[in-house]
């Protein structure tokens, strides 16, 4: 598996990279053949918290994960561990879902090289344990921006009156807004 490793506010050094290298080697055993495209990680300090985000697009699914703490190398672990979770979750998923030859589920070897990874912790269902109706009043972004912050939520939903179309706002982790929009 290749990974793209930049980094953001911090060097790169040859010893992260091999770390990042080493940590991440232990996903290919998940996978029946190499992801063909490549995979991107960042390795970024902001306000001294070390973050690692790791991104592997695969056919049909794409693994992401980030994590966030005061050492650099404990956030690598940390977002292997995620991802090794996200493995067996959609390997389950699969599983359970799709019985067929030729689906999802020929991306991921069963437990590992070795069989040794049991799919123990993805038992849960999804489940929905609230169910919210409002009506969408027409607002531009800066009043929907607003309206979020007055109910002290990370996203609103709203009738963009410049589209005619329901979008979303939300605040990113950086303290600045985004915008969804359909197509």
């Amino acid at each position: 598996m290749q990974f793209s490793i930049r980094g953001q506010q911090i060097e790169v050094t040859d010893a992260l990279r091999e770390y990042v290298d080493k940590k991440l080697s232990r996903l290919e055993k998940y996978f029946d053949a190499p992801p063909t495209q490549e995979g991107f990680v960042t390795l970024s300090v902001i306000r001294g918290l070390h973050t690692v985000e790791v991104t592997i697009p695969l056919a049909g699914v794409t693994l992401r994960a980030e994590v966030r703490s005061d050492d650099m190398y404990a956030s690598i672990d940390g977002v292997v561990d995620k991802l090794e979770r996200q493995i067996r979750k959609h390997k389950t998923k699969l599983n359970r879902k799709f019985r067929q030859e030729g689906s999802l589920k020929t991306l991921f070897v069963e437990g590992g090289s070795n069989g040794s990874v049991a799919l123990e912790e993805q038992d849960e269902e999804l489940e929905v344990v609230r169910n919210k109706r409002f009506t969408l009043k027409p607002m531009d972004v800066e009043e929907a921006i607003l309206q979020m912050n007055m109910v002290g939520h990370n996203f609103f939903v709203f009738s963009n009156i410049d589209t005619s179309e329901v979008s979303v706002v939300y605040k990113r982790n950086d303290g600045k807004y985004g915008l969804i929009e359909q197509d």
